[in-house]
């Protein structure tokens, strides 16, 4: 016996939210490290230069923001498919 997508629980889904939202974040700043470290590294920084630099509160909400409306988007996907 399957269940429908409409008999998940509450807790599922927000779950579910959860994960994609922050694999998105984890994306986002992969992306970021990426760009710093290869500009960074040109000077002699080092990878935890870069870090140090990409972590900050506003790339924070930028990440959380984009991970949201990425969730948002992909979830209106999958409904009219």
């Amino acid at each position: 016996m399957q269940r429908n997508s409409g008999d998940r629980r509450p807790s599922t889904r927000a779950f579910r939210a959860v994960i994609e939202v922050a694999f998105i974040v984890f994306l986002f700043y992969a992306n970021l490290l990426m760009g710093e470290f290869t500009v960074s590294s040109r000077h002699g920084k080092t990878l935890a230069f870069a870090f140090h630099d990409i972590v900050t509160g506003t790339n924070f909400l930028i990440a959380l923001i984009a991970g949201l409306v990425g969730y948002v988007v992909f979830e209106s996907l999958r409904k009219m498919l």
